[in-house]
């Protein structure tokens, strides 16, 4: 028995047409549920058949051959339809017992209203141990049977539930859906719009698929739930139908003989590198074939000990700078400056100079001026008293 049928529904927000000719029905003591993407139009039609929909609505909404399109959302819920707001739009500064009562302001309902608190209780027993509870300080689970069981005292026909198991655990959520096979066998049509397809389908009857504002399926949960594309856009799974035999997977194809590698092998680079850890680089022998490989010339001691044609004496200046800088007596050193010797002075040997060499000698001749002044400073140096 068709309780509630709405006939090509279409709700336009400004140009924006959010809901474009959606069909759908709902019997006695039936659940049907609406699965679409966030943003597909489930909220909009549910919001739509209650009334209280922003949009501008048009299409057929029929209660037991009541028309309730442009009717005010009060007198939608005195024609039998109660909506469980996303969100559960409780008042949380109340108790249990006062927002159950609350639900019951409906004319058709306030004859009823002790019949109609029983019953909601028996259905959530949680709910009569905490009637006098303040309902903000319970959990989202227990606030989401306050939302449907004041929506319950108001005697509907038909209970629309718009996302009942958001922000709960899934153990909630499971006592939920259970909760709302029992209220179906109270008599009451529920539409329900619910993301998690796998809980809703599995205590649904039948289902609708929202695409973009479209109904574009509709079918028994049960196929719907084994239906591949359905699997694989709202269940998780991989859309292969339950029941069905998932191709053997292919061979895998043998791997190729592998290709010389270009060069050296590596164990011959790795030997040549062992080699040459003990023993000196020997000269790369000339490319041409026909060339003479010239022997080195064998270093003898007394070359390599025989000195230099120009090379300082380096152990002549270490020595002149440690008997400079080991004097005692006092004197301040005179300056390096040469000075004329007297007419008739006898001839000394000349002293022989350092030539001036490259970078190097540079570098040694600045060394010993800076050992000399070091010298020179710690001579005349004196301690603070």
């Amino acid at each position: 028995m068709t309780m509630l049928e709405v006939r090509n529904l279409a709700v336009n927000y400004g140009k924006h047409r959010a809901l474009d000719g959606a069909s759908l029905r709902v019997g006695k003591g039936e659940i049907v549920v609406i699965l679409g993407a966030n943003g597909a139009g489930k909220s909009t039609l549910l919001k739509a058949v209650c009334g209280i929909c922003e949009g501008h609505v048009t299409g057929d909404v029929h209660l037991k051959n009541a028309q309730l399109v442009g009717e005010k959302p009060h007198k939608i819920v005195e024609a039998g339809i109660a909506l469980v707001p996303e969100g559960r739009g409780v008042f949380g500064d109340l108790t249990v017992e006062e927002n159950l009562t609350l639900g019951a302001y409906a004319e058709r309902a306030r004859d009823e209203e002790a019949g109609n608190l029983q019953r909601v209780l028996s259905l959530f027993p949680k709910l009569g141990e905490r009637r006098k509870q303040t309902v903000r300080t319970m959990s989202g689970g227990e606030q989401q049977m306050v939302a449907i069981g004041r929506a319950m005292m108001s005697n509907p026909s038909i209970l629309a539930l718009d996302e009942p198991s958001l922000g709960l655990s899934p153990l909630l959520c499971k006592d939920l859906f259970e909760s709302l096979r029992v209220v179906k066998q109270a008599g009451l049509g529920i539409l329900l719009v619910e993301q998690n397809a796998k809980q809703s389908l599995r205590i649904a009857d039948r289902g609708y698929l929202l695409e973009n504002g479209e109904i574009v399926h509709e079918d028994d949960a049960e196929r719907l739930a084994s239906d591949p594309a359905v699997q694989k856009a709202y269940l998780g799974g991989s859309g292969t139908a339950t029941g069905a035999k998932r191709p053997a997977p292919a061979a895998m194809p043998k791997p190729a003989s592998p290709r010389p590698a270009a060069g050296q092998k590596p164990s011959d680079i790795a030997a040549a590198a062992m080699k040459s850890v003990g023993a000196p680089a020997r000269p790369t022998p000339p490319t041409h074939p026909a060339a003479p490989v010239p022997k080195p010339t064998p270093v003898t001691n007394e070359a390599a000990s025989a000195p230099k044609t120009n090379a300082p004496n380096i152990e002549d200046m270490v020595a002149k700078a440690s008997a400079a800088s080991s004097r005692r007596n006092g004197a301040t050193p005179k300056s390096r400056a040469p000075t004329q010797p007297p007419p008739n002075a006898p001839t000394r040997p000349s002293q022989p100079t350092i030539p001036d060499f490259a970078s190097s000698s540079d570098r040694l001749r600045a060394m010993i001026e800076d050992i000399e002044a070091a010298a020179r400073r710690a001579e005349t140096y004196k301690p603070r008293r």
